[in-house]
Formats: structure tokens, sequence, C-alpha cells
């Protein structure tokens, strides 16, 4: 059976692993269960999307090409990733939509048609909602935060699913891809 979910973008930092914060690819440890989430979504025919703002690249702390080469080991099919800085004008950096923009044009996806998870209400699910994607927030990484303190930020939407962790949202996708 064809999945009716073409694509997942998935967060990287507080998603499927690390701490919310920066961590250089060499020093990045996936979440339990995180490489389950990301096998099981290809089982069902799903493809899969790293997702992500990395502004330390514009640093000279890591470069595009070390991130790209840790998402090709972990089975992402591709890798959308902002290496701008915060105070750069840019039209990738999250909450704007450029990136699942990008990814749409490249692999000719119905945006409408995909889901974005993520652990941040004001980047991960804003980005989403602004091209009719489908939202899942972890509570890893700001999850709780963006649910709690921080749900102010991005008041003008709601998630589809709250996950306990990227395991669980998948779970809940691969359940809604079956009649």
């Amino acid at each position: 059976m064809e999945s009716k979910i073409e694509a997942v973008f998935i967060d990287r930092d507080g998603t499927i692993g690390g701490t919310g914060h920066f961590v250089h690819p060499d020093d990045f440890t996936l979440y339990p269960n995180a490489q389950s989430a990301i096998d099981l979504l290809k089982a069902n025919r799903i493809k899969v999307f790293a997702f992500t703002n990395q502004h330390r690249i514009s640093r000279g702390e890591a470069t595009i090409e070390q991130f790209e080469n840790q998402f090709k080991e972990l089975g992402f099919h591709g890798a959308y990733i902002c290496p701008h800085g915060m105070s750069e004008k840019c039209e990738c950096r999250k909450p704007k939509p450029g990136m699942l923009l990008r990814a749409s044009a490249e692999h000719g996806l119905d945006l409408s048609k995909c889901v974005v998870i993520g652990d941040v209400g004001d980047t991960d699910l804003l980005a989403a909602h602004q091209v009719g994607a489908q939202k899942i927030l972890v509570r890893t990484g700001w999850g709780e935060g963006s649910l709690g303190a921080f749900r102010d930020r991005w008041k003008e939407t709601e998630p589809d699913f709250v996950a306990a962790d990227i395991l669980e949202a998948v779970q809940w996708i691969v359940g809604r891809t079956k009649d």
C-alpha cells in the first residue's frame, strides 16, 4: 500500500538527539529509538529529510559537509541545513519555510502531504504551519518548554500531535498511513 505521507522532515538537536543546543556532528549522540524511528519511516517507503538550523556553521565551528555526512550515515534521504547566523538575511532559517519550499521543488513534494517533527514550536512548527504541513512536537529537547513557558511564541498554531519522543511521533505517522 502506498503511503499518504510523501515525506517527513525531522529537526536534529533536541529531536533525534543531542541536548537541544549545538553539538558538533563528531560528538552528537542519538536518543534511544531515534535510529529505529528513521528506519521505520524508510521501511514504510516514506522519504526522510533532515531540517535544521545550524548557525554555528557560519562561525566556522562545523561544516555543512560534516552535517550532511552525519545525516547520510543515519539513513536520511537528504538534508536541508540553514548555516546562517541569526542576524543574517536568509529565507531558510526556521521559522521561515525556505528549506521546506526548496525540498518541495527539488523532490516534487506536496507539502500538505508531509510532516515536520521538531522540539521547538516557534521554529519547527511555525515553518510547517506556513506551508500547510502536519506538525508534531516532541517533548524531548526544548519540547516541554515549547508547550509551557514559550507557548505564547507560537500560539497561532496547534500541533497535530504531541509525542513523548521521535519514535512515538513516527509510530503515529505510520499508524495514520494504514487504511
